[in-house]
């Protein structure tokens, strides 16, 4: 089964009601694919598998279909959302656009005591060697991106990422149960991340958004030739 590594900081992070803790877990494991497109969730077996009540798990529901992580059929039920050629087009041509821009303003608006961070990131970056387990490639990346969106200094452009960062790794998940070996591409890839930093470090930001767009495009190249 996979880990919530790259997700184990948000519960840290927030102080949430019980149904804000629902809604996490199970979005969580629905792009994790604990809980893969195109199972049934009902409602009794949620409430007993995460030893909460109704209501918490029908607010999470309600939240999760306005999402697009489930759909809800009135004769069939409420299912996990399946994931197609099209999401993928339309979840990586949203992201590449956002995020590149984001991190455009990353490098406009960077303070110092970020700079250090940015600079410690880059460090562990450049530190890892080896073969990576899929959870600390994520989490690292998470890392990173989350940096990213927190420099960029708007909060409404920081959710709308976050959004489109978690339906990316869903369909990365899925990509994955077909394609194990495409692990090592991964790692190339977040190693990438590195010159993106820098030149948000530099502040150029022309440099930045480059890098981030042609990071986002690689990463659907790679996921596209499996699914």
């Amino acid at each position: 089964m996979v880990t919530m590594m790259a997700f184990e900081a948000e519960y840290e992070d927030t102080e949430s009601t019980l149904a804000e803790r629902t809604y996490l877990r199970l979005r969580d494991d629905i792009i994790t694919t604990v809980l893969p497109p195109g199972t049934l969730l009902r409602e009794a077996e949620l409430m007993k598998r995460l030893d909460v009540g109704r209501t918490p798990v029908r607010e999470a529901i309600q939240r999760l279909q306005y999402d697009g992580f489930v759909f809800v059929s009135a004769r069939r039920g409420t299912f996990v959302s399946t994931i197609d050629i099209n999401d993928l087009t339309a979840v990586y041509e949203a992201r590449a656009r956002i995020e590149s821009w984001a991190t455009r303003l990353a490098a406009e608006r960077l303070r110092e005591f970020e700079r250090l961070e940015a600079r410690q990131l880059i460090e562990e970056l450049k530190e890892t060697t080896g073969p990576m387990a899929l959870e600390d490639i994520l989490a690292l990346d998470r890392r990173v991106h989350r940096f990213v969106y927190k420099a960029a200094k708007n909060p409404y452009l920081s959710n709308t990422l976050d959004h489109y960062h978690n339906l990316s790794l869903r369909i990365l998940y899925v990509a994955m149960k077909r394609y194990p070996t495409l692990v090592p591409r991964l790692e190339d890839v977040l190693r990438e991340q590195v010159l993106m930093l820098e030149a948000v470090c530099s502040g150029d930001a022309d440099r930045a958004e480059k890098i981030a767009m042609d990071h986002v495009a690689v990463f659907e190249v790679e996921v596209r030739k499996v699914m």
